[in-house]
């Protein structure tokens, strides 16, 4: 694991998943590795009344019950539609949840406006297919007929980034459960040009909401999926156990010892609050910043900040590092973002220096600096 940059969840929490297979006595769906008890009890961490012989930390911050709709609807023969803004933790839960079903994430096709029908379904090895003609052996399956043939999940990221014809191409694997393959001719009831899927099989698609109109998904494709929304998280305890924990695992990604200030995680916390509260007033688009202003987005300000302070600060993160981190992260457009950022400096940040003290007077200074410097 240490090889890799970043290790897939299968692989990331190898030792914890083994274990919680070999003491999960409860039923299984199909080829389930874990029951869906077990799989929500990876995901969103145990609890006392579990009554498990060690503490399973949770992975994913969020209401339950998104987790546990997830589960049943894996375990129906319908895909799973995971929908809402950026950097709400769709892609991370979908990871978690084939990592906990399959002990397997990586069979992905990502979604783009250059996907096609192959990327879905199967292509050629050309060399193989000029020296021995097409046959099964010169077929490369996607990932997601590689999952339909072993019965595990495929992942299909930004659905509606997608053509519609891709979109298409879905409905039948997802109602039908086989892709034909014309090429391979064949005896078509015998199946020898039809890939099944096996049980066990589903699909967990993304989406995001602030793509709407992009590539509308038809009535059609709706129909074959349960539709699970994951909200912006806003409550402040929530989102500060969700950056709490990927700071720790970015500096021990990093192999970091530095100090990061309770103090400061509050800093960062309010200011996105506050950012956020003002683009909810703003009377059009104009006047809100073009970020998400999400958990994800926030999470990298910090990593930002603490990279930039173990390399070039003291190794120790300050309100000043934070800020122009910040500043940095968030202005996107010129000069909008950074008029933005500046009238919300000088609006709420400096008078809660004047009030409250602490880390704000350096904050303040902080990103002064930097939109001075970007301007």
């Amino acid at each position: 694991m240490s090889d890799l940059l970043r290790a897939p969840a299968e692989i990331k929490y190898a030792e914890e998943l083994d274990w919680l297979e070999s003491i999960d006595d409860n039923p299984k769906p199909f080829s389930w590795r874990l029951s869906p008890k077990m799989v929500r009890l990876f995901i969103v961490g145990s609890e006392r009344a579990d009554g498990l012989d060690r503490e399973i930390a949770p992975k994913w911050f969020g209401d339950r019950s998104f987790v546990e709709r997830s589960i049943v609807t894996l375990a129906s023969d319908r895909g799973l539609l995971l929908i809402g803004d950026p950097g709400t933790g769709k892609s991370w839960l979908a990871e978690l949840l084939s990592a906990a079903i399959s002990r397997n994430s990586t069979q992905v096709v990502q979604g783009t406006a250059g996907t096609t029908e192959d990327h879905i379904k199967y292509s050629w090895n050309v060399s193989m297919v000029i020296a021995k003609g097409q046959s099964r052996e010169s077929m490369i399956p996607s990932p997601i007929m590689t999952a339909m043939e072993t019965g595990t999940i495929g992942r299909f990221e930004e659905l509606t980034r997608s053509t519609s014809d891709v979109q298409d191409a879905l409905i039948s694997i997802l109602s039908e459960k086989y892709i034909s393959v014309p090429e391979l001719g064949g005896d078509q009831s015998g199946g020898d040009n039809i890939v099944f899927a096996q049980p066990g099989f589903s699909i967990i698609a993304t989406a995001n909401s602030r793509d709407r109109g992009v590539n509308d998904l038809s009535s059609a494709l709706k129909r074959r999926f349960n539709f699970v929304r994951i909200p912006v998280v806003t409550n402040k305890k929530s989102e500060a156990e969700i950056v709490r924990f990927r700071t720790e695992e970015l500096l021990r990604r990093h192999q970091i010892e530095l100090d990061v200030p309770p103090t400061l995680l509050d800093v960062l916390l309010q200011s996105f609050a506050d950012l956020r509260a003002s683009a909810a007033a703003a009377g059009s688009d104009d006047e809100k910043l073009e970020s998400a202003l999400s958990t994800a987005e926030q999470i990298g300000v910090l990593e930002d900040a603490i990279l930039h302070s173990n390399f070039f600060g003291a190794r120790a993160l300050t309100a000043r590092t934070l800020a122009s981190s910040l500043v940095g992260s968030l202005a996107r457009r010129e000069p909008e973002d950074l008029a933005i950022l500046n009238k919300y400096l000088h609006g709420v940040v400096e008078p809660r220096s004047t009030e409250v003290g602490g880390s704000w007077p350096e904050f303040l200074e902080g990103g002064r600096d930097a939109i001075a410097t970007l301007s």
